[in-house]
């Protein structure tokens, strides 16, 4: 029995690699180890409901502050990921189950139960299902709406790369409130961060969701840190823009292990307030710019800025 629990087990394609060192982190990016009476409901919750959650898996640096306050992402489709991306800490290999029926459901529990008024799904890639996925996103977004109404739901899905086109359509239908994507970083270092999708698909999807309902908030996300340039970074803003993406997100890549992708530098705080000016130059309705920024970071305050930045532009149009 697979123990992910183990590295090399978790992550056995990296296994073989040689070992990049990973350097002490500077004072703006350390953050208090989890804890609290708020903390602690919110994992009971996940464990008696049987669910994953992205802030565990992945490591998030964030998962103390969010869970304090109630707010998990929910991880569906199993912690088992078919992609290998080099910068990820989720399990890899292919998956020792078939999608949970039941687990829309038990999210949509949970939501309740959390009293969330803002709740982010996201999932593993299942490229071992035909449709990727996309059913199972769309039955949770109905599950949630029929027991929590008031809650805007954000869904961070994978690129349903070897799909049916056609099967996008079936997210779109269930009419989630924000579909993110993330881009994750610039083409040009696709082949070694994550080879195994590709950048112009990646942004072609979240165009086909804006041409599809244009009253769904398109968002992606970017790390920094990984060998990037700055004008390559700016020409991702573009490429967004082109694509018509409301909200973007810019964030440190931080190295989960030795054997993941070698982190490149940290970059300053001053670096991630000028990418944030220049991005809100470039038309973006919201942008998020800092060292800890995560795709569902703050997610919730931020699409109340989000829904006020569209109100706002229709008003002055």
């Amino acid at each position: 029995m697979r123990d992910l629990k183990i590295p090399a087990q978790r992550h056995p394609e990296k296994a073989r690699r040689p070992d990049n060192a990973q350097p002490k982190k500077p004072s703006w990016i350390r953050v208090k180890a989890p804890g609290g009476e708020g903390y602690a409901e919110t994992a009971r919750i996940m464990r008696d409901n049987n669910l994953t959650t992205v802030c565990e898996e992945a490591g998030c640096p964030n998962v103390g502050e969010c869970w304090s306050q109630g707010h998990a992402t929910m991880m569906i489709m199993g912690e088992v990921c078919t992609r290998a991306c080099t910068f990820c800490n989720i399990a890899t290999g292919k998956p020792p189950e078939d999608l949970d029926a039941f687990e829309p459901g038990r999210v949509a529990e949970a939501v309740k139960k959390l009293g969330l008024n803002h709740v982010v799904i996201t999932s593993v890639d299942r490229d071992d299902v035909e449709d990727g996925g996309a059913e199972h996103f769309a039955q949770t977004i109905r599950a949630i709406r029929h027991r929590s109404p008031g809650t805007t739901i954000e869904i961070l899905t994978p690129d349903f790369l070897h799909c049916d086109p056609k099967v996008l359509e079936v997210v779109v239908a269930a009419k989630p409130d924000v579909f993110n994507h993330n881009l994750e970083t610039v083409p040009g270092l696709y082949p070694s961060v994550r080879p195994g999708a590709r950048y112009f698909h990646s942004l072609r999807l979240l165009q086909r969701v804006k041409e599809m309902d244009p009253e769904i908030f398109t968002k992606s996300g970017i790390m920094v840190g990984l060998g990037e340039e700055r004008a390559a970074v700016h020409q991702v803003m573009d490429d967004m823009r082109a694509a018509d993406i409301d909200f973007l997100t810019i964030g440190q890549y931080l190295q989960p292990t030795p054997k993941h992708h070698v982190l490149d530098r940290f970059v300053t705080p001053e670096e991630f307030a000028a990418f944030e000016k220049a991005a809100f130059g470039k038309g973006f309705l919201m942008v998020s710019a800092t060292p800890l920024t995560r795709s569902s970071y703050h997610a919730g305050d931020d699409f109340a800025r989000l829904r006020a930045a569209r109100l706002e532009r229709l008003a002055t149009a």
